[in-house]
């Protein structure tokens, strides 16, 4: 049976004849005349149905059959709302009975029986209607503008690692050098990049700012976007400068004034992305052009010439970004289009160039085309595209011509993905998007169905990717095409908003007190406001037909009773949230995802939510939620905490549980129910975060807790296992003692896929962990690496990243060998004594390195410069972070040229410059806190036993005989603090 899925074209025309479907299958006598006009209306919309799939890759439509295709459409989704009221109201009188026959016995009653009459037959005569509509029409069937393109196979994290740096190092080696020329100048100076939307000036800006962000004290990159909040930007500025000395409820102009102060004696580098107002720039300029004069740089980014002079006046500079060179727009548009050889093929040179040609080196142009043809090589295929994009784009404007490539991009989608896309619109310009928040308001919207063998989750996931591929929308923090969440580009982001309201996919509430929506139903709804402060809705008969309600705004003004058909109700970003805000949420019957933000309780009736699929509590500040909350979820399966709550009355009941995130455990009762969650079938991701539980539990309890862990591993659907131990009370514990893992081995077939152990450090790799044959990501911390735990993470075949901390290494080496399909590689070692080394023919596929380590002199190093890094010679990107002494308060690059971190780090240097693929190398020094740091080796003490540490003050921390690990006060102020 074919996948019942919401379309843009067709509405919920899916699943709304497959739940009439259910409804004719009764054959109860006093259903005779309902069963009739369901009977009718399923036929008539099924040949509705097969015109809308006609219509939908149709650019242009005539109006009269824009109208019809648009009230088929709504009618669609009225119908649905109807049959999903009444199967709700039959669910929710949890009484043994099937759901049919509870249907059955409520239709049977003459009042509930008329209702049903009365709501089928009006549909029906809508149905009836639009049908002779259809027929005066004569729809034929139109010979499609396009077809569908193959999906890039490979991997997401092309597109935003390999794809944009092409033409990039010309004009970063330009502005870096204009602010080389001007570094005797003390006072702050301000660059501006000014050129059209799709050039690459935030990608310009962010290569400039990783290049010089180590050469301040304090660096921040923020986005303004076309509507900026004011607050918002100053407390982005004030993160990424470090200051944190600001209630929540600071104005802009307490802001202003504290972050002056900050900054007054600091060496900063700012970059404020996206400016679209000369305005906007006055407001922030009180900031960051105060009477500093300690060499601070600002870097503006814009559309517009003349707030581009604006920033830039007094003495700075404007960069005027040019349209890539034709060679590099060929570069580009080949190395996406054939992989890193970007090589043409010969019968397509000629066409290839035509397509570059309409492109006008727009660097996102040439990428979103370039995605249309990826491993394509028929030429008929590369004309075909060149033919949809039109002659007009010769004569166009860069706007225009992007507004044309993006519409045969959105055409070029299959229908599933078309309102996946457009529901990125809900989201606010600039916006981190996570995925897993996406992909499970996706499922609530009814965009992704279970297939055989495959979860809804995973569906999603793999939607989630193509629209990368496509490049559609840009990965962001992608390691090896692991991406965890995405932006939309805000040329992008228009054009999917212009075309959601057209189509009424996606509203404003703006447009709906404008009068500016042009339907009588609204069916997804975004409030917010540029303060992000207060906001009311008023009650509305246009507003009654919701599905999906987000509200980014602090302190909302609404009645949930107004939204009586929500399947998705975000409030995850009203900081003001209190419980009043959702009084009567029990009476959203519908509801399948809710996101909620700073309230102290659940409320007390959300039990009664039958169909509620997904919890996000993350931003909340819930505590344990007492047993006055009866949960009645039968099919609930995805649950999202915050660090304090600890656990869902009955939770581990729910068989149907597939996420929980995050599980806090802070005492042995709280983690009891840790083993009924092995037990859990349907889990595959789990987050557990301990507290110090050790301070206060007796050794019997903690080992009972570290068992229930390990049965965790023995999960038998369990792929994603994430343990982390909270960090802020360890700062203040000298002694630690690290876990042992021994007693975790699975005893049955391990599914784990991702393990993640963090902020608790293990004593030692176990040997079972050569075992897990699905094992693809691990990171872990470990006390001391010995040369047995490298040879069994190395035997690990499935595994392509690891991410490692250590102290140290086992007597002064680590010494890399094996891990032959390993792609990603992150060590960070906490304490100075340690030389590593990879042996020739280790690491043969890794693709990207990350090291991390502290030096102050060769003894640093364990005597051995050399770290071997020249046999790496797959390897594409290399990142480098050398801690060492130099700099102080008033010049934090003082002694650099002549430490020995330098020295170290101009050997790798010449290692990686070796290397054949490497065409990515970022090399930084830090030095935390400024002036004179100990150079601290590792050392491990003498094991003592808990009576011991009880007299020295540090609690029960661990059974008699634990081995206790001496760490620097320092070293942790720095890396946690």
């Amino acid at each position: 049976m074919e996948a019942a899925l919401v379309t843009v074209s067709t509405g919920v025309m899916k699943p709304l004849l497959s739940k009439l479907f259910k409804l004719l299958l009764d054959e109860h006598r006093k259903l005779q005349g309902v069963r009739r006009d369901a009977k009718f209306i399923g036929d008539e919309l099924r040949s509705m149905k097969a015109a809308l799939e006609v219509l939908a890759d149709e650019e242009q439509l005539e109006p009269a059959m824009r109208i019809w295709r648009d009230d088929v459409c709504e009618l669609s989704y009225d119908m649905e709302d109807c049959v999903d009221v009444f199967v709700a109201h039959v669910d929710h009188e949890p009484d043994g009975r099937t759901m049919l026959k509870k249907f059955v016995d409520m239709l049977k009653k003459p009042k509930h029986r008329h209702q049903a009459a009365s709501e089928i037959g009006k549909l029906k005569a809508r149905v009836a209607e639009a049908s002779e509509r259809h027929k005066r029409y004569n729809i034929i069937r139109p010979t499609p503008c396009i077809s569908s393109c193959a999906i890039d196979p490979r991997l997401p994290a092309l597109y935003a690692e390999v794809d944009e740096l092409v033409g990039i190092d010309g004009p970063k080696d330009d502005i870096i050098d204009w602010f080389q020329w001007e570094a005797t100048s003390t006072q702050p100076q301000v660059l501006s990049i000014v050129g059209s939307g799709g050039l690459g000036k935030t990608t310009l800006a962010k290569q400039v700012y990783h290049a010089l962000e180590s050469q301040f004290s304090c660096a921040a990159f923020v986005s303004v976007s076309r509507n900026p909040d004011m607050r918002k930007i100053l407390r982005d500025i004030a993160q990424g400068v470090g200051f944190t000395d600001s209630p929540p409820d600071d104005d802009v102009q307490q802001l202003i004034s504290k972050l002056r102060q900050h900054l007054k004696n600091e060496r900063y580098f700012v970059v404020i992305d996206d400016v679209w107002s000369a305005d906007v720039w006055e407001t922030i300029r009180l900031v960051l052009l105060n009477n500093n004069n300690h060499g601070s740089r600002i870097i503006t980014t814009t559309r517009n010439t003349e707030v581009a002079s604006c920033c830039s006046s007094g003495g700075g500079h404007v960069y005027k970004m040019e349209p890539l060179t034709f060679d590099d727009s060929k570069r580009l548009f080949f190395r996406r289009t054939f992989g890193p050889e970007d090589l043409c093929h010969p019968h397509l040179e000629k066409v290839s160039n035509d397509i570059l040609r309409k492109c006008s080196g727009l660097p996102l142009a040439i990428i979103t085309v370039s995605s249309l043809l990826a491993d394509q090589h028929a030429e008929d295929e590369w004309k075909r595209v060149l033919a949809a994009i039109g002659s007009a784009l010769t004569k166009d404007s860069g706007a225009d011509k992007m507004t044309k490539i993006l519409s045969f991009s959105y055409f070029d989608l299959p229908h599933h993905l078309r309102a996946c896309l457009l529901y990125l619109s809900i989201f606010p310009e600039d916006s981190t998007i996570w995925k897993q928040h996406l992909i499970h308001m996706w499922v609530a919207e009814g965009f992704i169905h279970e297939k055989q063998g495959r979860s809804r989750y995973e569906i999603g996931e793999s939607y989630f990717n193509e629209l990368i591929n496509r490049s559609l929308i840009q990965p962001v923090g992608a390691t090896l095409g692991q991406v965890e969440s995405c932006q939309v580009h805000d040329i992008v982001l228009d054009f999917i908003t212009c075309i959601a309201a057209e189509v009424n996919f996606v509203t404003k509430f703006s447009d709906v007190e404008h009068g500016h929506n042009s339907y009588d139903r609204v069916r997804r709804l975004i409030i917010g406001n540029t303060s992000n402060e207060k906001v009311a809705i008023s009650t509305s008969p246009i507003l009654s037909h919701v599905r999906s309600l987000i509200i980014y705004a602090h302190d909302p003004q609404v009645s949930l009773l107004a939204f009586p058909v929500l399947r998705v109700l975000d409030l995850g970003k009203c900081w003001w949230l209190e419980e009043h805000h959702v009084a009567n949420i029990e009476k959203l019957l519908l509801l399948k995802y809710l996101s909620l933000a700073n309230v102290t309780l659940l409320p007390q009736k959300i039990g009664e939510l039958q169909y509620l699929k997904t919890l996000d509590i993350t931003n909340t500040r819930i505590r344990p939620i007492v047993s006055r909350i009866t949960i009645h979820w039968p099919s609930f399966y995805n649950v999202w905490e915050n660090p304090g709550v600890t656990q869902l009355n009955r939770l581990a009941a729910h068989q149907s549980l597939e996420e929980l995130e995050t599980f806090g455990v802070h005492s042995y009762e709280q983690g009891k129910p840790l083993e009924e969650f092995s037990q859990l079938t349907k889990m595959w991701r789990l987050k557990v975060q301990l507290g110090m539980f050790e301070l206060w539990e007796g050794p019997g309890q903690i080992e009972d807790l570290h068992g229930y862990l390990g049965t965790l591993v023995s999960s038998c659907n369990l792929r994603h296992l994430n343990i982390s131990k909270l960090s802020s009370n360890f700062l203040a514990v000298k002694t630690y003692f690290p876990l042992s893992l021994d007693s975790w081995c699975p005893t049955t077939p391990c599914s784990l896929q991702e393990l993640h152990i963090t902020y608790c450090f293990i004593d030692k790799v176990p040997n079972w962990m050569s075992l897990l044959r699905n094992l693809r990501e691990l990171e872990i911390y470990v006390a001391s690496v010995r040369p047995e735990d490298v040879r069994i993470l190395g035997s690990i075949p499935t595994l392509l990243i690891l991410k490692l901390k250590t102290f140290n290494g086992t007597d002064g080496r680590i010494l890399i060998h094996g891990f032959s399909n390993l792609k990603y590689f992150h060590l960070e070692l906490l304490y100075c004594g340690t030389s590593l080394e990879f042996e020739e023919g280790s690491m043969p596929r890794l693709e990207h390195l990350e090291l991390e380590f502290r030096v102050h002199q060769m003894d640093c190093l364990n005597g051995s410069p050399n770290f071997g890094i020249q046999h790496l010679s797959a390897l594409r990107k290399v990142e480098v972070c050398i801690l060492c002494n130099f700099g102080n308060r008033d010049n934090p690059l003082a002694g650099l040229e002549c430490c020995f971190g330098k020295f170290i780090g101009m050997i790798i240097e010449a290692d990686i410059e070796a290397l054949p693929n490497c065409s990515s190398f970022l090399l930084q020094y830090g030095n935390v806190p400024f002036g004179n740091v100990a150079c601290e080796h590792y050392t491990k003490i003498v094991e003592t036993d808990c009576e011991k540490e009880d007299e020295a003050g540090r609690g029960k921390v661990g059974s008699a005989g634990a081995p206790h690990w001496h760490v620097g006060e320092n070293y942790f102020r720095m890396s946690f603090g």
